[in-house]
């Protein structure tokens, strides 16, 4: 039994490795578009601008994931992880490309400078995974939850910007995807049950389309292949300002992806050692380096797929591997992307609704192990680390009145959620806390690489 493969090394048939891969590229699209989306109606970008930023997002993005999932040399965690760009960048980046001097050119010069620098910090930050016991990574991975609960609601409601958001019709057709998934994931046996997301989706999509609510306006137009072309808008530029505005993105990025590569961890019952969270960071500053080449932006684990992972059961990070794939081919394939793209937010929603919360239970599973009783400090650190998290939730202007150099930061409620935990840990639990995860992995924390 001691060479059994590990769940997440499994290599699954070729039929269910499409079918799962598919489900976790529906999972994400419309996190992975909404970025380039949102920035393209900010900057005033021409619809064949947006369309070049879309496809290379999906192309890009499928790159990362592979190296995410499958690892090449010092890259990569090798756990079955989907890279989707990062919503913190949006702000800095729209400031970046309002910029007369700079533009979309200004943007991707300084998402590469920024890949690097994360790159080469990536071994520092890896080191702070002593700091992450329980208490801390259990707080983390709720705010992650609760954080992205809010973006699943928004799909349901009818999308970002829909006039009639909240329609009955919209929540109606969200509620049916989620009963969906919940009895193809209750009573379903093998294939159906580990697929039920898909399935929930595809229903919801169906139902939409017989009450025309499906567009698929641009299909017919859309090219069968158009190449993905490093450094389509001409050469980057580099501004210091830039660099130091998206380098303080990339810092909020890898600490948001710590927290998914925890919550990963737990799910496939297989604990990050500081090796592993070194090449998983390091796959994020390769990911921004990759996304400035090919005119897209940085990248970050995205928790959807995090919960589609403990909803579908299936642990094989191979999936992963052939979602990377299919993204790569719907970038170069621009046909296929807007008829994914067809698929409305809320018929999404219900999804997400599901698999975000997920990522907030599993959270809470992990407080469930924590000394609560007779360590009173735990309680504290959680309700104000929780606390902490939920500002920028709440009340997005919260700190409009602070510097817009730290605002990335403080708009991020995972940092804050970690940072605050991480540092009432070590005040109140001081070595304790140290010690608990070093006991956890004392045989693998001093891996080379």
């Amino acid at each position: 039994m001691d060479n059994a493969v590990h769940p997440v090394d499994e290599r699954l048939p070729f039929l269910k490795l499409l079918m799962l891969g598919l489900q976790h590229v529906l999972a994400l699209y419309a996190g992975a578009v909404t970025v380039p989306l949102v920035l393209a109606g900010a900057i005033g970008l021409s619809k064949d601008a947006t369309a070049v930023l879309i496809s290379a997002d999906l192309f890009a993005g499928g790159i990362v994931s592979i190296i995410q999932s499958l690892g090449i040399g010092m890259f990569g965690i090798r756990y079955p992880l989907m890279m989707g760009v990062t919503f913190v960048a949006i702000g800095p980046m729209i400031a970046i490309g309002l910029n007369p001097g700079l533009g979309l050119n200004g943007i991707f010069g300084s998402v590469m400078v920024a890949g690097v620098i994360g790159f080469l910090v990536a071994p520092l930050m890896s080191r702070l995974v002593r700091y992450f016991p329980p208490v801390v990574t259990g707080s983390v991975i709720l705010v992650i939850g609760v954080s992205l609960m809010g973006v699943g609601i928004t799909y349901a409601g009818g999308g970002y910007g829909a006039k009639d958001f909240g329609a009955p019709l919209y929540i109606g057709i969200a509620f049916f995807v989620l009963l969906c998934i919940i009895l193809i994931s209750r009573y379903g046996n093998g294939l159906l049950s580990n697929i039920s997301v898909l399935l929930g989706i595809a229903a919801g999509f169906v139902l939409a389309g017989l009450l025309g609510k499906v567009s698929f306006a641009g299909l017919s137009q859309a090219p069968w292949f158009a190449p993905v072309i490093p450094f389509h808008f001409g050469m980057p530029k580099f501004d210091l300002l830039a660099i130091v505005s998206m380098t303080l993105v990339m810092l909020v990025t890898l600490i948001e992806s710590m927290g998914g590569i925890f919550a990963m961890g737990d799910i496939i019952d297989k604990t990050p050692t500081q090796n592993d969270i070194k090449r998983g960071l390091r796959a994020d500053g390769l990911g921004a380096l990759i996304g400035g080449i090919f005119n897209t932006f940085p990248y970050t684990t995205f928790s959807q797929n995090i919960g589609l992972v403990y909803v579908s059961g299936i642990r094989s990070r191979f999936v992963c591997v052939m979602a990377g794939a299919i993204m790569m081919l719907l970038g170069l394939v621009p046909k296929l992307s807007v008829l994914v793209a067809s698929i409305p937010d809320f018929v999404l929603g219900g999804a997400t609704v599901v698999m975000f919360g997920m990522v907030a239970a599993n959270g809470v599973r992990i407080l469930q192990d924590v000394d609560f009783r007779s360590n009173r400090h735990n309680v504290l650190i959680v309700a104000v680390s929780l606390g902490m998290g939920m500002i920028p939730m709440v009340s997005d202007k919260f700190f409009a009145q602070f510097p817009t150099n730290i605002g990335t930061l403080l708009n991020s409620g995972i940092a804050l959620c970690a940072i605050s935990a991480v540092v009432l840990n070590y005040l109140a639990n001081g070595k304790a806390g140290k010690s608990e995860v070093d006991a956890m992995m004392r045989e693998n924390v001093k891996a080379p690489l």
